[in-house]
C-alpha cells in the first residue's frame, strides 16, 4: 500500500490554512457598492457585512410613495450582498476546492 506522507499533507494543510486566513482578511477589508434604480439608491457594504453608507438621490424621495423608496433600498442591499458573496467565492473558491481535493 502506498501511504501518503503525513508530514507533507500537514504542511500542505497549514499552507492552505494560511492562504484561507489571508483571503478572509482581504474580504473583510473590502467594500462593495450595491445599487438600485440606476444608481438612485447606493449602498456601501464592508466585507464583514456591515453597511457603511446609504445614498439616496433626493428626486426619488416622494412622501406619497414610500414603498418605492423602501424597495430601492432593499434592492441596493441585495445587490451589495450579492457582490459580497461573489467576492467571497472569488477569493475562497479555489482554496475550498484545494481542501476538498486533499480529502478534508
Amino acid at each position: 500500500m502506498n501511504q501518503p506522507d503525513m508530514n507533507a499533507l500537514m504542511q500542505q494543510a497549514q499552507a492552505m490554512q494560511a492562504q484561507l486566513q489571508e483571503a478572509q482578511k482581504e474580504i473583510v477589508a473590502s467594500v462593495v457598492t450595491g445599487q438600485a434604480g440606476n444608481g438612485l439608491v447606493t449602498m456601501e457594504m464592508a466585507g464583514s457585512g456591515d453597511v457603511k453608507s446609504v445614498t439616496i438621490d433626493p428626486k426619488i424621495v416622494d412622501p406619497d410613495d414610500v414603498e418605492t423608496l423602501q424597495d430601492l433600498v432593499l434592492g441596493a442591499f441585495t445587490d451589495a450582498n450579492t457582490k459580497l458573496q461573489q467576492l467571497a467565492q472569488e477569493k475562497m473558491g479555489p482554496l475550498s476546492q484545494g481542501l476538498n481535493g486533499m480529502g478534508f
